[in-house]
């Protein structure tokens, strides 16, 4: 008898978990459900379609229904809402948003792979057309269109974190006037102090406006526009707004379907990505994940991870015995003509995980001086007193700070002591690297500090 392998999700850990399922067991019926318009899409790539960058939303839907059940054999419902699952019964409710018309499915294994939803300010109404979040392709169309209907001068985008940080220099590259509101004093509030002036120093040079302390700001609004703020006393007339202020899992179904839940809200899984439920399995942004520096779940929530996860509850479904590893955040974001990259742990983190960190710093040439476009590079490390081992890192600077970060990342999973990077053989070619590496330079720095 055939096995029904159904999948809740259909962005990143979704599809790669129903591919891998068919693939490890060809003769079940899998089926795919989302409750959006698309599958498979590129969410970290949003931004640069809404720059231009990428010219078509259509090159970031690497599948749709017919694509995807033609190529991986697994057929997929789109606006598909799956309202419960009977965990007694093993089947689902789905309901489709179309037509209103509701079914049922039986399932022998169930994956969750609902993803995250973006948070918002309680205090904006439903009815808002001109305030928008931007998590999905179906909100680039919406802020897209909107921008295309209306003359629109300055734009106010709440939160200057990763993605609020991104969709600000799209905006600039549109040549919009925008404000960049945040909450705490300086942009990227969970970065290092280095990091956070650096990048608003950044922000500073692009000419965005970043205003902090958001809690002062009034909004203005009536039942279907957000007019303007007042911000300490100043009016700004606002055409449209854009919320960047994180996301949160979707666990609303695991919720009341009684799958147990973890600290942060996401879904609480083992090893080999099963729930409390031994039918169920789950992956993606719903999930908690074991950071590898603490061994404590911690909700991260990478489109990488859903990638590699996806496979592994995919392949577990099927019948497979694989085993996720407790991971190492690595985490890369482009402002402007800058990279900042974080590992890890920070400073204040480490600290709240009873670690008892020490920091070495600096700023050096990216390539050697006599060469053009040489620019300085910031880099930290943080290790802990008594152990001697990585525990984060942050980097600010070119290209090549994604090369740093990765090493590091693989210090950090293979436990090498953070003196280590003063021994590595780095490579030097003039027009490409530097004479002393960046992180040579820290590694001499740490060497020194624990004589």
């Amino acid at each position: 008898m055939k096995k029904n392998i159904l999948i809740i999700g259909g962005n990143a850990a979704g599809p790669a978990a129903a591919a891998k399922a068919k693939r490890v067991s060809p003769d079940s019926n899998v089926i795919l459900f989302e409750a959006g318009d698309f599958i498979s899409t590129g969410t970290c790539e949003l931004p640069y379609v809404l720059s231009g960058e990428i010219d078509d939303y259509n090159k970031i839907i690497f599948y749709d229904e017919k694509s995807f059940e033609e190529e991986k054999k697994v057929k997929v419902y789109t606006k598909s809402f799956v309202t419960n699952i009977n965990r007694n019964k093993k089947n689902i409710d789905v309901i489709n948003l179309y037509s209103n018309q509701k079914y049922q499915f039986d399932y022998d294994k169930l994956i969750l792979a609902t993803g995250s939803k973006a948070n918002k300010l309680p205090l904006f109404p439903s009815t808002l057309n001109n305030v928008f979040t931007f998590k999905s392709v179906s909100d680039l169309i919406k802020i897209q269109n909107h921008v295309k209907q209306k003359k629109s001068n300055r734009v106010l985008v709440i939160g200057a974190g990763y993605i609020g940080i991104e969709v600000s220099e799209a905006l600039k590259k549109l040549g919009f006037n925008l404000i960049l509101l945040e909450k705490e004093k300086f942009p990227m509030p969970d970065a290092e102090p280095e990091i956070q002036n650096l990048i608003l120093n950044t922000l500073n040079e692009n000419k965005i406006e970043f205003i902090s302390g958001s809690q002062s700001v009034k909004y203005f609004y009536d039942e279907k526009r957000l007019k303007n703020i007042s911000i300490n006393g100043w009016q700004y007339e606002i055409d449209f707004a854009i919320q960047c202020i994180g996301v949160k899992p979707n666990s609303e179904l695991a919720l009341t379907s009684k799958i147990e839940l973890g600290n942060y809200g996401g879904i609480k899984v083992d090893s080999k990505l099963k729930t409390n439920d031994s039918n169920i399995f789950a992956a993606g942004d719903c999930i908690e994940v074991i950071n590898k520096i603490t061994n404590k779940y911690e909700y991260i929530p990478l489109a990488t991870l859903a990638h590699e996860f996806g496979h592994i509850a995919g392949e577990n479904a099927a019948g497979g015995n694989q085993i996720i590893k407790p991971i190492v955040k690595n985490i890369a974001v482009k402002i402007f003509d800058k990279i900042y990259v974080s590992v890890g742990l920070t400073c204040s983190q480490a600290h709240k995980y009873k670690f008892l960190p020490v920091s070495v710093n600096a700023i050096v040439p990216n390539i050697i001086k006599v060469m053009p476009n040489s620019k300085n590079v910031f880099g930290k490390i943080i290790y802990d007193k008594n152990s001697l081992m990585i525990l984060g890192a942050s980097f600010f600077g070119g290209n090549e700070v994604i090369g740093f970060g990765d090493l590091i990342s693989s210090f950090i999973h293979n436990k090498i002591k953070a003196n280590e990077l003063a021994e590595i053989n780095y490579n030097y070619t003039p027009p490409s690297s530097p004479f002393i590496n960046l992180l040579s330079v820290l590694g001499r720095k740490i060497k020194k500090e624990i004589k």
